[in-house]
């Protein structure tokens, strides 16, 4: 829970009893998500009343009810999304008016408490990067750049061993076998989060492609965005503030926009550019800041389509930690690990069952199970980020149905700057090899993800269930072909990555 008061700008959560509380509005979202398919889930969610240890169970359920039929999991996605947008509050001159009326006449002037940067209007300052373009699929992985056979060979290796599904790996292959698309000519791709370690930027700008690039005024972070496009072979435009000087640090001095507090002044910078442009979601805040920044990014998303519609294309990532329903090869190669473990785990895992009272290493899924549920949900992470991250897998599933382009792939575990911090998350991360997980270095990661979202651009996929849609080109990391259900296996990967970092 957060206090009210004088200080609530931009996007925030509504008051509960005097105080804004993240947990109230989760609660609530997510009944109204249900409450039209699973009725009786929406009142369990209602009546959960500790929330940040009990969410688990109910964003499984979101997904276990959308499985009823395709038309379940497009109206879960919808109610969800008009649940955040009638509940969330934005700030502005005439008072605190539904996120759905940030567009509105009233939000139109200098919102109450708003940071003066976040509402002054904005201009583009733009580099042209002098570097060589990269003229085919390069992949960094561990200190080389795998191309040609070996990356062949590493992607080979990766659908072996579970780290990814086939079709990522064919996805990627066929961005291989036509390296003309890789600057996406005729695409415009934003970039919302352009310093995000998860984001296409570095590898866009090194394919040639032209990159509009929104980030919080923060000179470090541009300096080194600033930079990368000047060694690049890509175009990357910025916006400043209007009237501020664009030669040479002074772009890096002012560079940047607040989504959180100015996404209305964002939508009009954005609408200035023609032509057709990919908005891509790459945007990451810590708590409940989480929340707030995805939902402004959200609404943004929904005016630009609105302005805008067909010339609008989507991109996210969605998190590997989270809950999915995966194809019934994936739920056969876990049952075929669990079946035949190492000597090591045949003789540790009835021990260490028995001893936890089965809380310990179950089970990925049910035998034969089509789809199976895969439950990647991390505590550690919070209601917040879970709702962030659902909030972009709503929007998606709806944008497709309303015939939106959309990019949508599950990210890898990466090694990020947020996951290490956490030193729980940090240890699990050194222990999940031990369980068929693969951990990405972030230069890994974002450049595959950066190829998929190519190769989503360039070929028209077919419209297929939502469940479906989401497990293709998934890169999970080993996450939904491991033996164990992910959370019953985390404390002892969390154990063993202690004890592998004090050897």
């Amino acid at each position: 829970m957060a206090p009210s008061g004088a200080h609530a700008s931009g996007v925030v959560f509504p008051e509960v009893g005097g105080r804004r509380s993240t947990s109230a509005l989760g609660r609530a979202v997510v009944a109204e998500a249900l409450r039209a398919v699973d009725p009786v889930g929406a009142g369990a969610a209602e009546r959960e009343t500790s929330w940040r240890q009990g969410y688990l169970l109910h964003f499984r359920r979101l997904v276990e009810a959308g499985l009823l039929s395709d038309d379940a999991a497009v109206l879960i996605a919808r109610d969800g999304l008009a649940a955040v947008h009638a509940r969330l509050r934005a700030v502005t001159p005439a008072g605190e008016v539904p996120l759905a009326e940030l567009f509105g006449s009233s939000a139109r002037a200098t919102p109450r408490g708003a940071p003066e940067t976040a509402t002054v209007a904005l201009e583009t300052a733009t580099v042209q990067g002098t570097g060589e373009r990269s003229r085919e699929l390069s992949v960094p992985l561990r200190g080389e750049r795998l191309r040609g056979d070996a990356l062949h060979r590493r992607l080979d290796a990766w659908v072996g061993a579970g780290v990814l599904e086939p079709s990522a790996a064919e996805a990627v292959r066929t961005v291989m076998a036509n390296p003309e698309w890789l600057d996406l000519a005729g695409e415009r791709v934003v970039v919302l989060g352009a310093g995000a370690e998860m984001g296409p930027l570095r590898a866009l700008l090194s394919w040639g492609s032209e990159v509009v690039g929104v980030d919080l005024p923060r000179p470090e972070l541009w300096r080194r965005v600033l930079a990368t496009a000047a060694r690049s072979a890509g175009t990357l435009h910025v916006p400043v503030p209007a009237g501020s000087g664009r030669s040479g640090d002074e772009v890096a001095q002012h560079a940047g926009a607040d989504l959180l507090h100015g996404a209305p002044v964002v939508t009009e910078w954005l609408e200035g550019f023609d032509g057709s442009l990919v908005l891509g979601n790459y945007v990451y805040a810590d708590g409940g800041t989480n929340v707030r920044v995805s939902a402004a990014v959200d609404a943004l998303s929904v005016e630009l389509l609105r302005r805008r519609g067909r010339e609008v294309a989507l991109a996210f990532l969605a998190t590997p930690t989270d809950v999915f329903a995966v194809p019934a090869e994936a739920v056969e190669h876990s049952a075929g690990s669990y079946r035949s473990p190492s000597a090591a785990m045949r003789l540790a895992r009835p021990v260490l069952r028995a001893g936890s009272g089965g809380r310990l290493l179950r089970r990925n899924y049910a035998p034969g199970s089509d789809p199976g549920i895969c439950d990647s949900l991390v505590p550690q992470q919070g209601p917040s980020y879970a709702l962030a991250k659902r909030l972009q897998r709503w929007r998606a599933t709806v944008a497709r149905r309303d015939g939106v382009t959309v990019s949508l792939n599950v990210a890898p575990p990466t090694r990020t700057r947020s996951v290490l911090r956490n030193r729980a998350l940090a240890a699990a991360y050194a222990g999940a090899h031990r369980f068929g997980i693969e951990v990405f270095d972030p230069a890994t990661s974002n450049t595959l993800m950066a190829a998929l979202l190519v190769h989503d651009l360039r070929t028209a996929a077919p419209l297929e269930s939502p469940w479906r849609e989401e497990a293709r080109g998934a890169v999970h990391g080993g996450l939904w072909r491991t033996a164990y259900e992910p959370r019953s296996a985390l404390g002892l990967a969390v154990v063993l990555g202690i004890a592998g970092a004090r050897t």
